[in-house]
């Protein structure tokens, strides 16, 4: 590690003019910064820490969905009565998120920041057509996420809560990295008002993405069978000591099939 200023803002306007300070960095649970900071890897100025801002935390229900406030930890997610009957696939998505102490000091809106091309929360964010609310604008999910460690932030901006609308089936599947605990492929599969949506995360170089050819065929019959009988391109795919890209490409269908069983159960 290395010396920085660590601030600890107690309102959401104190960490927006914190972070206008050259070389600050907000940090949320740290789950991936802090080993980021110790490999050196990222050497900022300031950290400014967001967990003792009230406004960021907590769930809160409506006629339409959830919302989530950014700092909200995936244990608090995973344990919480409304996510639970709003959407049950979001609360066991959070609830399977690496080990204990990842989903006690992790938070979603943290991993929806980072990006991470293996991460679950973007697949929810991007399978339920989520909203990213920040401390200036609302971002579509589906124009929120840019590609590996990538979105539409700006400079400073801060994630404040994330809205999913309540669909009317939903599920999650993930072929688990068993060290990590991350998705060497996960699929997020949503009948949703505006129709069915699939999102992928852990298996494109480019990060979480919707798979619109098998939201094709679900549309058509929302079967397991549709799903898989989807032939899956290996083009842009991850290739690793895991898994080559045609592997990931055949799993995609897969698992998609094996989240359409899931949510018909």
């Amino acid at each position: 590690m290395y010396n920085f200023d660590y601030l600890k803002p107690l309102t959401l306007a104190g960490a927006v003019q914190a972070l206008k300070d050259e070389g600050a960095q907000a940090i949320s649970g740290g789950q991936t910064l802090l080993p980021t900071l110790k490999a050196r890897l990222g050497m900022p100025e300031k950290l400014v820490d967001l967990k003792s801002v009230p406004a960021l935390r907590g769930v809160s229900v409506d006629g339409s969905g959830v919302t989530i406030g950014a700092t909200t930890t995936h244990a608090e997610v995973a344990g919480s009565a409304d996510v639970q009957a709003t959407c049950p696939a979001l609360a066991e998505l959070a609830g399977n998120i690496g080990d204990a102490q990842v989903r006690h000091r992790g938070t979603i809106g943290g991993s929806l920041a980072n990006n991470d091309p293996s991460a679950c929360y973007p697949a929810a964010a991007l399978g339920l057509g989520a909203t990213i609310v920040t401390n200036t604008r609302e971002i579509a999910a589906d124009d929120y996420f840019q590609g590996m460690f990538t979105t539409a932030l700006e400079e400073g901006e801060i994630i404040t809560a994330v809205r999913f609308p309540k669909p009317a089936r939903a599920a999650y599947v993930k072929f688990v990295q068993p060290a990590s605990r991350f998705a060497l492929v996960g699929v997020f599969v949503a009948q949703t008002a505006s129709g069915v949506r699939v999102a992928v995360t852990g298996a494109s170089e480019e990060g979480v993405f919707r798979a619109s050819d098998i939201e094709a065929a679900l549309s058509t019959s929302f079967a397991p069978e549709a799903a898989k009988g989807v032939s899956v391109s290996p083009e842009g795919m991850i290739g690793d000591l895991f898994g080559t890209p045609e592997y990931r490409a055949s799993m995609v269908s897969v698992m998609a099939g094996r989240a359409v069983a899931k949510a018909l159960a």
